[in-house]
């Protein structure tokens, strides 16, 4: 594995998150990737090997392990960090989108004629609408892996005995798990940091919705703040000072205010 170019992607990805995903960032490839990597699969690694069953009927304990075991906890974990992960680096393909458009906008206009972007990593525009889909593709992948997991493992632990009467097994035969205590130990941790990065991302979407919403609201004040100064009528923002009364006179209030002005 080249760790240049896996350090450069990681960079990228830090970039241009926020706090809420840099938190999260760290605890996928510190606490998952990597206790993947370096714990998980050889934990997993005699899984099979070890599958015991009390029979000697050939065919038995592995038609036992594939009903039990239908997909490896290794694999799943292994197929959902990389969709979790997938998405930031759209992120930040997206934004080496921008620059390069950026690049080809300025060698054609030249330094003179603008910027398409005034700054490329800046969430506006299509980049925000991709930085929030991650979040929430983030968020769902990881709540269908823990529902998978649930499905396959009830209550995401393992038995240290299981009971099986499948063909060919002459009779309901005990098969023994290699590990199971350890096993289940990685397992609540993997599941932990699942639903903490669940958390995080839901709370990183709903910082940046609330953010944007804000700033809707905001220049949606200017604008109305600038309708009524340039409208041509004169408004009185309650002061305590009595406005001078003005002379009898047969000109238009209007004219009145603009010789008072004056």
């Amino acid at each position: 594995m080249n760790w240049g170019v896996f350090e450069g992607l990681l960079s990228g990805v830090n970039k241009y998150s926020t706090a809420f995903g840099r938190i999260w960032l760290s605890l996928v490839f510190i606490f998952r990737v990597l206790v993947y990597l370096v714990t998980a699969e050889k934990v997993w690694s005699d899984d099979h090997k070890d599958f015991d069953c009390n029979t000697r009927q050939p065919g038995c304990s592995n038609v036992c392990y594939d009903n039990f075991f239908p997909v490896s906890h290794v694999r799943l974990w292994a197929l959902q960090l990389i969709l979790v992960t997938c998405p930031s680096l759209l992120v930040v393909m997206h934004v080496a989108y921008r620059e390069a458009r950026e690049r080809r906008h300025l060698e054609q206009v030249g330094a003179g004629g603008g910027r398409l972007y005034p700054n490329p990593g800046k969430k506006r525009g299509g980049l925000w609408w991709t930085y929030v889909c991650s979040l929430v593709f983030k968020a769902a992948v990881d709540s269908a892996f823990l529902y998978v997991f649930y499905r396959f493992y009830r209550n995401y632990m393992l038995p240290r005995v299981v009971l099986c009467s499948e063909d060919p097994c002459p009779h309901t035969v005990d098969c023994f798990i290699s590990k199971p205590t350890e096993k289940n130990i990685f397992t609540l941790f993997m599941v932990t940091t699942a639903i903490i990065c669940i958390l995080l991302n839901l709370v990183e979407l709903g910082y940046l919705i609330s953010k944007r919403c804000w700033e809707c609201r905001g220049v949606g004040r200017r604008d109305t703040k600038k309708d009524l100064l340039t409208g041509g009528d004169l408004i009185f923002l309650g002061t305590d000072a009595t406005p001078a009364l003005l002379p009898f006179s047969s000109d238009s209030p209007r004219d009145q205010v603009k010789k008072t002005l004056v």
